[in-house]
């Protein structure tokens, strides 16, 4: 793995410079890093170029902190120039599935496809959790895998993001959650008009499965994956579940250069 700093963006690379085949821009959910991804970026090295990004505001990135979803897109869309690369594959969790979406519909030109993982079209959080980031953090990080992860997923494995969550700080984990709130692409579905993966964790209370059907009945052509025993954060908990589902969706659309799988 190899680190970069690009449009003020810290990012997790399979390699540098870039090589001739396709690039996956991977997004983390709301307060979290990239390094969310590190199973991915290792994992899937051999099928295309991974770029996971610390979005603005967040881990090792420069601010400022965007407020919404499409000001994410925005600042992705500039990295995705400084990349150097024709187009890209977007694939987002949860808040950077929403940016994954948000670049589907206001950047098609940069897109080849994207994989959206734990996330829907609409992103409401209930008040509850808005209040208790605001007036109790640390036990809102502390009950996360409570409400986050699949009852078998073992705890310790949410340890890293939990730290993130706790250094990215209260203001940019409910700066995140608001700009989820605000989220709702319902009715533009059908605007998008590429290869698109959507990635359900079979156990997921925050975005239940539900949020991903309706993501595949609404993009035409959509593929539909869940994944058994993962919840919310299934790129964690379920790594090997995660990285054979883009693999094999990978290789169906026949995107990958030389790699042997």
């Amino acid at each position: 793995m190899q680190t970069r700093t690009l449009s003020g963006h810290f990012l997790r690379l399979s390699t540098w410079p870039l090589e001739e085949r396709p690039t996956l821009i991977l997004l983390h959910g709301a307060g979290n890093t990239g390094a969310l991804w590190d199973a991915q970026v290792d994992g899937l090295a051999d099928v295309a170029n991974i770029v996971a990004v610390d979005l603005l505001g967040h881990g090792r990135s420069e601010g400022p902190l965007p407020t919404s979803i499409d000001e994410h897109a925005s600042h992705i869309a500039k990295l995705h120039t400084a990349l150097g690369i024709p187009k890209a594959i977007v694939c987002g969790l949860s808040l950077g599935g929403g940016v994954a979406l948000q670049m589907l519909l206001d950047h098609a030109d940069l897109i080849e496809g994207a994989v959206l993982l734990g996330t829907g079209a609409r992103l409401r959080v209930m008040p509850m959790i808005l209040q208790m980031i605001e007036q109790n953090f640390e036990t809102f990080v502390q009950g996360m895998p409570m409400g986050a992860a699949s009852p078998s997923t073992d705890v310790e494995l949410l340890r890293p993001l939990m730290c993130a969550m706790l250094g990215n700080g209260s203001e940019v984990v409910l700066s995140d959650f608001r700009s989820c709130d605000t989220f709702d692409v319902r009715h533009r579905l059908g605007e998008i008009d590429c290869p698109v993966l959507v990635v359900s964790g079979e156990d997921d209370q925050l975005t239940p499965p539900k949020y991903s059907k309706y993501l595949a009945d609404h993009i035409q052509g959509a593929q539909l994956v869940s994944v058994p025993h993962a919840g919310h954060l299934a790129p964690i908990e379920r790594p090997e579940a995660v990285n054979h589902a883009i693999r094999e969706w990978l290789v169906s659309l026949r995107l990958q250069v030389g790699a042997t799988v």
